[in-house]
Parts: structure tokens; C-alpha cells; sequence
């Protein structure tokens, strides 16, 4: 609490001065998340200046979301560049229904996002990226990002690789282009929404094969194979959505083998790779039956709007930058700029490591707090696949009407009965205070009886 900041070297008014003074101060490691800050009346005190003007200091400093007011205890460094949602249904007080990476203060999100511009509009000029741009990337741009995934996927190449406005769109492209209304695509028995909602679009049926807490069984992949003939598989094999499950090295080549041998193709979510780098993606095993889709939404920010398609060959790769100029045209132009400044300065991966380090935090809070309660999850995740009491169907929409959303598990059920499990999204909460204040309810929800009234 005996910060006291340097501002007379600092220009505009005090109050800016000093919030500008904690902004430098928390990027140099001076002030770390969570520090408690000192009070209003002692920090005017300490700089010589009117309490009115520390005041409007601290009120500025939270709606920039560097510093978060305690009630009872105090002012405090903020521990995320994360805003509150002002759109959230009006029940809703703590949303962890979506997953989405969180936005510790180390991401240093904010200035990275200014600076990155400054650095483009230096060199390039904003308004260049403000036109028409090539589908699917520039030349450079690919280059950069293929050279940027060759660590994961030696295969990767400017002229295999497609950069499309996030996975949805490659997903919906994907199966518009390998199967016809009616025609089959195997997934696992859970799955993302997305490829649900996408395939139901398209007329595509979709048709979930059994798996364990390890993933996709490789004996049930091949019945199903055999018996459907499917146009193709579409996985996840890394940090599963919603299980959390990253196939092992042994499955991963069972998996590629049933593939060739059924002479059908991969489509390879790898949306959570980029969190566990240990695990390698089954594209590398069969590359040229793979498409294999990596984005930036799960390990940075899902408003970038940004995702990388590796295609099989330089024909697929052309058909693909077609499907996405017919539908969509392009991605955003500057949001492709900013994320190839930051691959190419390095920061992409700083900011991946700090988002990294915050999930594998939250998921330490979650093991303790939900100690003695059945869940499924990875040190990297995003999230957690909780299993709920049996005869409680209704603990989500229980939870909801407390002010807690999370994800009951007939969102992902491909086929046949809903599981009684749910998906608690850990980096949705704007902070861990308020994620223990989450998990703090869910665990009331869960240890509260079920109701057994009858209804007659």
C-alpha cells in the first residue's frame, strides 16, 4: 500500500498523470496483480494534491480496468484487462457458459493491441488494410503464419494454408465442401455445438462415436467407419470441448490408420493446440487426408477473428480461398495486420504464455475448490467437464436463476441420451475472485438435495 507514483515527469491533467503513472507501473512489475493500492485519502496525501483529483484518478483507472474496487477491503491492482459484460441476460451475474481464454493483466492485451497498430499504420498506413485484400490471405501473411505453425506442423505451408475469419467459418465451409444434404460425417459422441449447428444448416448428418475419458475409442472410430462410410471424421483430439480429453500418441496413430485405411478425411479441430504443444496433431501422420484448423480464439481473443486452415495439397487450398471469397470474401484486413505483427515480433506467443499461465492458475483454484466432486480437466483448459447428481436435470436452469450460467451437457450430444455432466468454463470469469465466487455457488447448487416432490 505505499505506492506512490512519479507524475511530474508525466504530461496532461493530475488525474491522468496518475492513472497513466499506475498503467507504466503495472506493465514494468512495479505494481503486480492483486496489490492492494492505498486509499484515496493517503495517496493524496503522499503526492501533496487535492482528494477530488485522486478520486477522479481511481474512478478513470477502473473503467480502464487496471484496478478493481473491493467493497470492505480497499482499492486493488486489477487481475485481468477483462471488462464486465453489459449485455448479459438480466438473471446473469457470473457467465462461465462461454469458453474463452481469460485476459490476465501479463497479456498486456490493451497496449499490445495500440502499439500494434501504431506499428502498422507506421509502416503501411491503417487505411491500406481498410480494402479489399486477397481471400484467404496474402502471400505474406500465410507465409508468416505457416512458418509461425511449422513447430507444430512441419507440413505447414504459405500455399497449403488459408486464413479464414475464425474455426465457425471453416467449419461450415469444410462441410459444404466434402459432403452433399444426407451424407454422413463421424464426430465423437460429444462435441462442439458449432459443428452441430453448422452441419444442421447444411443438411449434414452428423454421427457421434463412443469415447472414454481418453478420447474417441479407436475400435468404435472404425465400426463406424465400416458401417457409415462417412465422407469424413471430424475431431478433437487436444483439450476436447467439452471433456477435456487429449487423445494419447498410441490413439492418435490408431485414429490416423482407421482414416487412410477408410479412405475418408480428417477434418482435425486443433482450437486448444496452441495451449498443450505437447500433444501433436494426427494431421502430421496423415497430412494429405487432413485439414487441420488452428485459431486464435481459444488461446488469445475470439473477436480477432482469426483462424488458419492447413489444407492437404495446393488444389484443396484453392478450392477453400474460393469457398471463402463465395461466402464470406475475406477476413477482417487489420485484424489479420495486427495478429502478423504480432507473430513476427513475437509477442503472439507472449501473450499465449501469459493466457496459458492464467488457465493452468484457474484450473489449480477449481481442483481445490471442487475437491470431492467428480469432474474431468487438463492443467491448460479453459474449462472443465463437471459431472452433476443424478435426478437434478434441472441444476443448470437452477443455477441460472442465481445468476450463474454454465453449459448442461445435451449441448454436445451428438446422438442418444444426454449425459448428467455440464461445462464450466473457467476463463469466462473476469477474475479469480470471481470465479471462486462462482465455483462458490456451484458448489451450494450441488451439494443442495434434489427436490423428489411428485408431480401429479
Amino acid at each position: 500500500m505505499d505506492w506512490t507514483p512519479t507524475i511530474s515527469e508525466l504530461s496532461g491533467p493530475r488525474y491522468q498523470r496518475i492513472v497513466d503513472a499506475m498503467e507504466a507501473d503495472i506493465a514494468a512489475g512495479r505494481l503486480v496483480r492483486g496489490q492492494q493500492l492505498p486509499t484515496q485519502r493517503a495517496l493524496a496525501k503522499s503526492l501533496g494534491i487535492d482528494l477530488t483529483t485522486v478520486t477522479r484518478a481511481y474512478t478513470e483507472a477502473r473503467r480502464r480496468g487496471i484496478m478493481e474496487a473491493r467493497v470492505g477491503q480497499g482499492s486493488f491492482v486489477s487481475e485481468t484487462s477483462a471488462r464486465r459484460a453489459v449485455d448479459l441476460p438480466h438473471p446473469v451475474a457470473i457467465d462461465l457458459s462461454m469458453n474463452v481464454p481469460p485476459h490476465p493483466l501479463e497479456a498486456q492485451l490493451d497496449e499490445r493491441i495500440i502499439a500494434g497498430m501504431e506499428a502498422i499504420r507506421a509502416q503501411s498506413g491503417l487505411t491500406a488494410h481498410l480494402n479489399y485484400q486477397p481471400p484467404g490471405g496474402s502471400a505474406h501473411e500465410r507465409e508468416v503464419a505457416a512458418r509461425w505453425l511449422r513447430s507444430r506442423v512441419p507440413h505447414a505451408q504459405a500455399d497449403r494454408l488459408v486464413i479464414f475469419p475464425g474455426t465457425q467459418t471453416i467449419l461450415f465451409n469444410l462441410l459444404a465442401h466434402v459432403a452433399r444434404p444426407g451424407e454422413t460425417v463421424l464426430t465423437e459422441a460429444l462435441t462442439f455445438p458449432g459443428i452441430k449447428a453448422a452441419a444442421a444448416r447444411l443438411g449434414v448428418k452428423l454421427v457421434g462415436v463412443a469415447m472414454d475419458e481418453g478420447g474417441i475409442l479407436p475400435d468404435a472410430l472404425a465400426k463406424a467407419c465400416r458401417v457409415h462410410k462417412p465422407k469424413a471424421v471430424y475431431l478433437i483430439p487436444t483439450l476436447h470441448n467439452p471433456t477435456t480429453a487429449t487423445l494419447s500418441a498410441e490413439r492418435r496413430g490408431a485414429v490416423a490408420k482407421i482414416i487412410r485405411d477408410a479412405g475418408t478425411i480428417l477434418i482435425e479441430d486443433d482450437a486448444y493446440g496452441l495451449l498443450d504443444r505437447s500433444a501433436s496433431p494426427i494431421a502430421n501422420l496423415i497430412p494429405e487426408q487432413t485439414y487441420l484448423a488452428t485459431t486464435l480464439s481459444k488461446c488469445i481473443a475470439p473477436a480477432l477473428r482469426v483462424a488458419y486452415l492447413v489444407t492437404p495439397d495446393g488444389d484443396t487450398q484453392r478450392d477453400m480461398r474460393a469457398s471463402l471469397q463465395a461466402t464470406v470474401q475475406m477476413p477482417a484486413p487489420l485484424m489479420v495486420a495486427l495478429v502478423t505483427h504480432w507473430i513476427e515480433s513475437g509477442i503472439a506467443d507472449r501473450i499465449i504464455s501469459a493466457i496459458r499461465s492464467e488457465a493452468v492458475g484457474r484450473q489449480q483454484l477449481a481442483q481445490r475448490t471442487l475437491k470431492g466432486f467428480q469432474f474431468l480437466a487438463k492443467p491448460a483448459a479453459h474449462h472443465l467437464w463437471l459431472r452433476l447428481p443424478e435426478g437434478r436435470p434441472d441444476l443448470a436452469a437452477h443455477l441460472l436463476r442465481n445468476g450463474l450460467a454454465i453449459v448442461a451437457g445435451d449441448a454436445f450430444t451428438v446422438d442418444g441420451s444426454p449425459p448428467h455432466a455440464a461445462r464450466v468454463s473457467l476463463g469466462a470469469a473476469r477474475n479469480r475472485s470471481e470465479l471462486a465466487e462462482a465455483l462458490r455457488i456451484l458448489i451450494g447448487a450441488l451439494q443442495k438435495p434434489a427436490d423428489t416432490r411428485q408431480i401429479v
